[in-house]
C-alpha cells in the first residue's frame, strides 16, 4: 500500500475513533492508539510500520511537544516550585518512580530498561491532566491546583531525566557513567539557563517599555500573517537544533523553545491565532498519526507472558494514587481529595507515550516493553476518571466543586 493512502486510512480511522472517544469524556489519542492496533499487525494487518510512516510520526512528535511547551509557561513552573505545590510534586514523582525501579529489578530487567520503566510510570502527563479535570468540571478546584503543578514539574524532569539517559553508555565502567550522567547534567542545565536568561531579558525589556512583539509583528508585515506558524516552527527548530548539537534528542530542545514562547511575545490576536493554527495541523492531522503509529507498533505477540504488563499497569495505577495520597495529606489535604489527586496523576497520556517512542526508537527498550508502556499509558489514562468517580460520586462531587469555587486559585495551565 502506497504512503498515501496508508495515511488516509490512518487518519481517517484515527480520527473516527478519537471522535467516538471523546464523546465518551476519554481523551482521543486513546481511540487513535486503539485505530493504530485495529489497522496494525495486531489485529487486520492492513497497515505496517514504515521508514516513511516514521518519519511522519517523528514531525508530529516534534509539534505534539511544542504543543505541550505551548501549555506551560514560566510563571507556570515557578509558581509550582513555590510553596506546598513542589513538596506534592516531588512525592507523585519519586515515589512512582522507585516503584518502577522496584518492578523491573524484581523481574529481572536491564538497568536500562528499569530507568525507562521508572521514568514512564512516574509521568503525569500536563495536557491529558487539563482535559481530564476539565471533562470532569474540577478544573479550578484545589486538586487540580496540585494535579497541574505536579504535571508541570514531572514533565520537565522526565524530560531532562531522559536527556542524561540518551546520553549513557551502553557497556561502560560506573566511572565512565558517573561522567555521562554530570556531563549531561551540566549540558541540560545550561540549556535550560539559557532559555531562562532570555526569559529574564525579555522581562528586562518590558519594564523598560520596550516592545517585545514588535520583532514577530515586523515579520509578519514583511513576510505575511501566515508566515506566523512557520516563524514559530523555525524559531523551536533551531532550539531542537542545538539540543541535537549538545548530543540529546530533538524534542527536548524543541520542548525549551516552546516554553520560551508566551502570549507576551505576540500581540493577542496573533497568539490566538497561532495557537489556532498549531491546534489544527497538531490535533486535525498529526497527533492522530503519532498516535495511530504507536498503535501500529504495539503488538501483543511480543509479551512473552501477561504477568509483567498486568504487574506493571497495576504499580503505576496503585504509586500514582498512593504518591497523591501521601502529598495530599502532607499539604493538609482530607481523605477523600488526596485520593482524588492520586486518581487524577494517573493521566499520563501524551508525555509518557513520546518517551516510551523515543526509548524504543533509539534502541533502548525492546518490543515487548514498548508493548507494556504503551498498553499501561493507555490502560491508566483511562482509568483516570472511573477511578474519580468512584472517589467522588456524583452528589459529592457536586458539593467539592461547589465548596472549592470561592476561594481556591486558578489551577495552573488553565488558560491553556
Amino acid at each position: 500500500m502506497s504512503l498515501l493512502s496508508s495515511l488516509l486510512i490512518l487518519i481517517v480511522s484515527a480520527r473516527l475513533l478519537g471522535g467516538l472517544f471523546s464523546k465518551l469524556g476519554q481523551p482521543a489519542m486513546v481511540g487513535e492508539i486503539l485505530a493504530g492496533v485495529l489497522l496494525g499487525p495486531t489485529v487486520l494487518d492492513a497497515i505496517k510500520p514504515t521508514p516513511s510512516l516514521a518519519g511522519i510520526s517523528e514531525l508530529a512528535m516534534f509539534l505534539i511537544i511544542l504543543s505541550a511547551g505551548l501549555e506551560i509557561h514560566f510563571s507556570d513552573i515557578f509558581g509550582a516550585m513555590r510553596g506546598r505545590g513542589l513538596l506534592v510534586a516531588l512525592v507523585g514523582f519519586i515515589l512512582p518512580f522507585a516503584a518502577g525501579l522496584l518492578t523491573g529489578a524484581l523481574f529481572g530487567e536491564d538497568l536500562m530498561r528499569t530507568l525507562f520503566l521508572g521514568l514512564c510510570i512516574s509521568i503525569t502527563a500536563l495536557p491529558v491532566a487539563i482535559q481530564l479535570m476539565n471533562n470532569l468540571g474540577i478544573l479550578h478546584t484545589r486538586i487540580a491546583h496540585y494535579a497541574l503543578a505536579t504535571a508541570v514539574i514531572n514533565d520537565v524532569v522526565a524530560l531532562f531525566i531522559l536527556g542524561i539517559l540518551l546520553n549513557l553508555p551502553q557497556q561502560e565502567s560506573i566511572g565512565d557513567i558517573f561522567g555521562t550522567i554530570g556531563t549531561a547534567s551540566w549540558k541540560l542545565l545550561a540549556l535550560a539557563l539559557g532559555v531562562v536568561a532570555l526569559n529574564q531579558l525579555l522581562e528586562w525589556l518590558e519594564r523598560r517599555k520596550i516592545s517585545v512583539h514588535a520583532v514577530p509583528e515586523a515579520l509578519v508585515r514583511y513576510l505575511g500573517t501566515e508566515a506566523l506558524f512557520g516563524i514559530v516552527i523555525l524559531f523551536v527548530l533551531v532550539f531542537g537544533t542545538f539540543s541535537e548539537m549538545l548530543g540529546f534528542h530533538f524534542v527536548i530542545g524543541a520542548f525549551f523553545g516552546a516554553l520560551f514562547l508566551d502570549q507576551r511575545h505576540f500581540l493577542a490576536s496573533r497568539y490566538e491565532e497561532l495557537r489556532g493554527t498549531l491546534a489544527s495541523v497538531t490535533g486535525g492531522f498529526l497527533a492522530p498519526v503519532f498516535f495511530a503509529y504507536l498503535g501500529l507498533e504495539f503488538t501483543a505477540d511480543a509479551f512473552d507472558d501477561l504477568i509483567f504488563p498486568v504487574v506493571v499497569t497495576l504499580v503505576a495505577i496503585a504509586s500514582k494514587v498512593a504518591a497523591g495520597w501521601l502529598g495530599g495529606r502532607l499539604v493538609g489535604m482530607p481523605r477523600q481529595e488526596a485520593i482524588g489527586l492520586g486518581c487524577v496523576l494517573n493521566g499520563r497520556g501524551v508525555m509518557e507515550l513520546v518517551v516510551a517512542g523515543i526509548a524504543y526508537q533509539k534502541g533502548f527498550i525492546g518490543q515487548g516493553m514498548f508493548s507494556t508502556l504503551v498498553l499501561m499509558g493507555v490502560v491508566t489514562t483511562l482509568l483516570t476518571p472511573f477511578l474519580f468517580r468512584r472517589v467522588f460520586s456524583g452528589e459529592s462531587l457536586e458539593q467539592y466543586r461547589h465548596s472549592q469555587m470561592p476561594d481556591t486559585p486558578p489551577a495552573i495551565g488553565s488558560q491553556g
